[in-house]
């Protein structure tokens, strides 16, 4: 294993920092700063939301990867994302505009349920075939359904909620108050605690099902601790931001790299960075524009091409 640079991990942090300032300037107004409260009502609680999200998702990505022995496994593929969306169809195409009340924070709160509901799935079926195959395979079904129900709904929805659901399932780092950014630093706090718990179960289950079983660790068990802390951090994130992708896929292969080991003591926190920094590069490009893109294309954008090349680079002989 090679050692970690420690000289190009802080030229990674101070890149981190000269993207979140240069984030900052970017957005709503132009690259002028009008006054202190588009900085505090508008930008910062966006840019927060980014490192936030792409930190959640990067770190549930890597432990996804590591315990099903996969590396494109993350949320999306997993169903979770998918449970979150069909929560957030239900409530917008079937309530939408009929109720009064209803609000982007009840499409929050349904897809938040939706997400844990498809986690709960996964959970009750990993307690009875915890075998990694089969649940990756449960896991992409499970997505492919989940979008099939949302699909029938938009068919049925009418005009007003189709454009609310949209709008949600466009992603967006804008929007979120400071409550709501609360309530997503809560999730990955408590989904921090868990995987850096979980780190060195994690370097076991690398080995197979069986090492870890024979060297005293309860699979079952980790996966249950991985799919919950996973779970309330796709949630969250899915819920206020709608569905992001690529970012779980992608920058836990970079953070291996940033890292320099395998070890997920030291995966772990460099996935998170390097999330982070993924969707913050992907917010500013989505906000050079007069009319922001959708932060969820921008993501596709970049992540595919890096994608490709992390699997060109391993089928080298």
């Amino acid at each position: 294993m090679n050692r970690p640079n420690t000289h190009h991990t802080v030229l990674f942090v101070a890149g981190l920092l000269a993207l979140t300032c240069l984030d900052l300037m970017v957005g709503g107004g132009g690259v002028s700063i009008p006054g202190g409260a588009l900085l505090w009502k508008l930008r910062t609680p966006r840019i927060v939301t980014a490192l936030i999200a792409g930190g959640a998702l990067a770190l549930s990505g890597a432990q996804m990867q590591a315990v099903f022995r996969n590396p494109l496994a993350d949320p999306h593929i997993m169903g979770v994302s998918g449970g979150a969306g069909l929560g957030a169809a239900i409530a917008a195409l079937t309530v939408g505009t009929a109720a009064a009340a209803f609000t982007g924070l009840n499409l929050a709160a349904a897809a938040f349920v939706g997400a844990f509901f498809a986690a709960g799935i996964i959970i009750t079926v990993s307690i009875r075939f915890p075998f990694s195959t089969t649940l990756l395979i449960f896991g992409v079904m499970l997505g492919f359904i989940c979008s099939a129900v949302s699909s029938v709904l938009q068919y049925t929805a009418g005009e007003e909620s189709l454009k609310l659901f949209y709008s949600w399932m466009a992603g967006s780092f804008s929007g979120c108050r400071y409550g709501e950014v609360g309530i997503m630093a809560a999730a990955l706090a408590i989904g921090s605690l868990l995987a850096l718990r979980n780190a060195k179960d994690l370097d076991l289950v690398l080995f197979g099902d069986v090492y870890a079983t024979l060297s005293g660790a309860s699979t079952r068990r980790i996966l249950v601790r991985t799919m919950l802390g996973c779970s309330l951090m796709t949630g969250a994130v899915t819920a206020f931001c709608g569905p992001i992708g690529f970012v779980g896929i992608v920058a836990p292969h970079l953070g291996r790299r940033l890292a320099g080991t395998s070890l997920h003591r030291r995966v772990l926190p460099a996935s998170l960075g390097t999330g982070a920094a993924f969707t913050l590069l992907a917010d500013i490009l989505a906000n050079l524009w007069p009319i922001p893109l959708p932060v969820g294309s921008t993501l596709a954008l970049l992540g595919i091409p890096l994608i490709l090349v992390l699997l060109l680079h391993q089928a080298k002989p």
